[in-house]
């Protein structure tokens, strides 16, 4: 494995939903709180910063070439070239204010998005299911903070993150409907040696059917195989990575990103790197970004 390497300084408040994008070879991730969605470029070292107005808890491909973000009220598809948004959908009425988190497309192209409540009150949580025509549901409530996403390639289990509960969740799941089963414990972080505090985050799957979790509080990057046996640990050199994503024209660079929100100065003195994007070449490629399938009107 390569070292860990700092590519970008972007000393993010709460960095985010790192995608790749094969048909334009940049990294699409978002800083969640700044509401600003990124376009990091390796080729050129530089990042492009798109303001949306709105806190945009993560980003996705679209097919017809747009990318969906995951607004606080809606889904909007953003123009990378005009950066113009336009809402798709909106997000069902709920009694508290809530915001949206992690969020990816399954294989069939539906997109899957967790909302958490502004003051991240147990049980305020939700994940829910966009079906290519717009249509949502909620597959999940009662959760708090809703994260990483993964479907391996057998076609029939989604691997869920709900932060807090400190372990990683595998449900069985129908292609064809999207419908979540019954669920097992995959691997729980008291089983690691890592800090009380740590916890699961953001995750994306391997060539091989590996998970790569990006460990909140533990500063470093798990690997686990889905019978929930540690295989590797990437550290790094900050303490919130947040999530982590492949890319790169072979699909062999993992990028992490990571946060500073939360941190107190004497935190970021010792961690100056904080908020920023960083990359390894682990030795194993990922799979190429899931879209999402419907192409709206404009």
């Amino acid at each position: 494995m390569s070292e860990v390497e700092l590519v970008l300084q972007a000393r993010a408040w709460l960095g985010e939903g790192p995608v790749w994008d094969l048909r334009r070879g940049v990294l699409w991730w978002v800083d969640i709180l700044a509401g600003v969605v990124h376009a990091f470029d390796p080729a050129s070292g530089g990042d492009r910063a798109t303001v949306v107005g709105t806190e945009i808890g993560c980003v996705a491909p679209m097919a017809d070439g747009r990318l969906l973000l995951a607004g606080t009220d809606h889904i909007l598809a953003l123009d990378p070239e005009t950066a113009e948004t336009a809402p798709l959908a909106a997000f069902p009425p709920s009694p508290v204010r809530l915001r949206c988190n992690d969020g990816k497309c399954d294989p069939a192209g539906r997109f899957w998005v967790g909302r958490v409540a502004f003051d991240l009150a147990p049980g305020g949580g939700s994940l829910l299911r966009f079906e290519p025509e717009g249509r949502s549901s909620t597959v999940l409530s009662g959760l708090t903070i809703p994260n990483g996403m993964a479907w391996p390639s057998d076609g029939r289990t989604m691997c869920f993150i709900d932060s807090p509960a400190r372990e990683v969740m595998a449900y069985a799941y129908d292609p064809s409907s999207g419908a979540l089963g019954q669920g097992r414990r995959l691997v729980g972080l008291d089983d690691l040696d890592l800090p009380a505090e740590a916890v699961p985050d953001g995750m994306t799957v391997d060539e091989e059917d590996c998970l790569w979790v990006a460990i909140w509080g533990g500063g470093c990057v798990i690997r686990v195989d889905l019978g929930g046996r540690l295989l590797d640990r990437v550290e790094l050199p900050v303490s919130q990575p947040s999530s982590c994503a492949f890319g790169g024209p072979d699909l062999a660079d993992l990028y992490i990103t990571s946060a500073r929100h939360g941190l107190a100065p004497a935190d970021l003195a010792r961690r100056p790197l904080a908020g920023g994007l960083f990359r390894v070449r682990p030795g194993v490629r990922g799979r190429p970004a899931e879209a999402y399938r419907a192409s709206p009107p404009r």
